[in-house]
């Protein structure tokens, strides 16, 4: 009598079962991970345009009229990223405030969330509510950014 190889579908089904929960858990928690990863896209660039600003204010005596690309004599370059449009929504002689807003025309994962830095160093997090960032879990915090899912930092 031969003895015939293989798997039984239970195993067959057992083994698919336990991929799909691993799955589950993987999957949302990777994209999580990467979102992260994008943040800090912002970070780096709010904090090199803190530092810029803080070095033009040093040579002049006054914050630029505007920040922008190309940049003209009176106004702050900045710099183009992949997942965040930076901004200077606020501008006067002694005080200013760059912005991070998430969502690129390459690449929307970022929507509805906006990093802020200011003269006096303050971070500050917004997020839309009811878009991508708002559905993914992440929240505002006025006194940080925010790095974690629930508005923490």
């Amino acid at each position: 009598m031969q003895r015939q190889s293989g798997f039984t579908l239970i195993e067959v089904m057992l083994t698919v079962a336990i991929i799909a929960i691993l799955a589950a858990i993987a999957i949302p928690n990777y994209t999580d991970y990467v979102r992260r990863g994008k943040i800090q896209e912002a970070t780096s660039a709010l904090l090199a345009m803190r530092t810029k600003m803080e070095q033009w204010f040093q040579d002049n005596r006054t914050y630029p009229a505007t920040c922008g690309a190309p940049p003209s004599p009176t106004q702050m370059a900045v710099p183009t990223l992949k997942f965040f449009t930076i901004t200077c929504p606020t501008l006067t002689p002694i005080t200013y405030t760059v912005q991070a807003a998430g969502g690129t025309l390459t690449d929307d994962s970022m929507v509805g969330l906006a990093l802020t830095i200011n003269e006096a160093n303050l971070h500050a997090t917004t997020v839309i509510a009811g878009s991508t960032m708002a559905k993914a879990g992440y929240g505002p915090n006025a006194n940080c950014w925010v790095n974690k899912k629930g508005g923490q930092c």
